[in-house]
């Protein structure tokens, strides 16, 4: 069976946060870490090696394929900041069109720095993130 490589994990963010060698981006790192742990109230992990990740929620799909992700995140990766926002919300297009400078994929958004973007619109974005996921996917 498929095992998740990116799981919740015990490293440190802030050591992670520390290491990252752009300046700019560590600064931005920073700045994001505050605004995803205010805007949900939940404390930052690591999962993966990579990925600071707020909050969890178990998915399963109808292929069987099941899971626990973050239901919100980010990493301050070498070519680009990417925003880990929940992809299939509806609503989601509606408050990119007001984010600022970015590009977006499948599941990431994807900003250069934080100076780019509005950061209200990354806390609505965030928000309705969270709301989408704790509906689309309830605790039992």
């Amino acid at each position: 069976m498929y095992e998740l490589k990116t799981k919740e994990n015990d490293s440190s963010v802030i050591e992670f946060i520390e290491n990252v060698e752009h300046p700019q981006k560590r600064e931005d790192a920073y700045k994001l870490l505050d605004i995803f742990t205010e805007t949900t109230g939940f404390p930052a992990k690591m999962w993966g090696t990579s990925i600071i990740g707020f909050g969890s929620y178990h998915y399963k799909y109808a292929t069987g394929h099941e899971g626990d992700a973050p239901l919100v995140g980010f990493s301050p990766r070498k070519a680009k900041i990417s925003l880990y926002l929940a992809a299939y919300n509806p609503e989601r297009e509606a408050l990119l069109a007001d984010l600022g400078k970015y590009t977006a994929g499948k599941g990431c958004v994807y900003i250069n720095k934080i100076a780019d973007i509005k950061v209200e619109v990354l806390e609505a974005l965030i928000n309705q993130s969270v709301s989408f996921l704790r509906e689309t996917y309830p605790e039992k």
